[in-house]
């Protein structure tokens, strides 16, 4: 099944993983929820990795630096992301207990991390003025193969999908598999995620597997935020280069 929920009860301190991940697309994805006035850290040998503060303040420890962070929630403010060169290591301190996403891929190739704050998030407002906005969103960009190394295998974005609108939209597809991971706000709200013909009812802590080129389109119901992080990787074969909307709906943004 390519909706996967283990944790719709609600999430542990501590490292929530969502084993079938790897398995579906090369990502694996953890949710790990730091505790007030504590610290986690981060060291994968033959792994890439990008840590995404999805809640939460404290400081980060990256490269020899020292950064704050203060995000209260996902509606209004924008991320930070750590994108991490295997072997490299990220400490984290908090002053508010805190979530944070991390999707990580097998990548043996060493390259520059960087840190993205969030004044350097790239936020496009897609869809406005469009198809009389219901389907306008914001697209929040933290990398992709403009901006990463080549070494590297991953593109990391979210998309805040407001209440009542559609996402993702039109449909369109892409060779290369994608990686969504849901909340809602309030959070015992729902959507709907399109994957091809299927349709799937989205609650809090879900994610979804995208593969084999599938249309994602998306809709939260009326009266709820959904926040998704994307995480796509490269393919061995061609990288990711931006997708290709499917042909009877090419135009209908003109």
């Amino acid at each position: 099944m390519s909706l996967i929920h283990p944790h719709r009860d609600g999430f542990n301190t501590g490292v929530n993983a969502y084993g079938e991940t790897l398995e579906k697309t090369g990502m694996d994805l953890d949710i790990v929820i730091v505790n007030k006035n504590d610290t986690w850290s981060l060291e994968e040998k033959g792994k890439e990795a990008a840590v995404i503060i999805v809640e939460g303040s404290g400081t980060i420890e990256f490269q020899g630096s020292e950064f704050s962070f203060d995000r209260p929630n996902w509606i209004n403010c924008d991320p930070t992301v750590i994108h991490m060169s295997p072997g490299e290591n990220v400490k984290i301190s908090t002053s508010s207990q805190s979530r944070i996403a991390v999707v990580k891929t097998i990548n043996e190739n060493k390259f520059q991390g960087k840190i993205y704050l969030p004044k350097d998030i790239d936020t496009e407002h897609r869809g406005k003025n469009q198809l009389d906005d219901t389907c306008y969103r914001l697209v929040r960009l933290a990398f992709d193969d403009t901006i990463s190394p080549k070494e590297a295998k991953l593109v990391i974005g979210e998309v805040l999908n407001f209440p009542g609108k559609w996402s993702s939209y039109p449909p369109h597809h892409h060779s290369q598999p994608e990686l969504y991971y849901y909340e809602l706000s309030p959070g015992w709200g729902y959507g709907h995620g399109e994957l091809g013909e299927d349709v799937y009812k989205i609650k809090n802590g879900d994610a979804l597997a995208i593969t084999n080129s599938k249309t994602h389109s998306q809709t939260s119901a009326p009266g709820f935020h959904m926040y998704y992080l994307w995480a796509i990787r490269h393919g061995d074969q061609k990288r990711y280069d931006g997708f290709t909307y499917i042909k009877s709906f090419e135009n209908m943004l003109e």
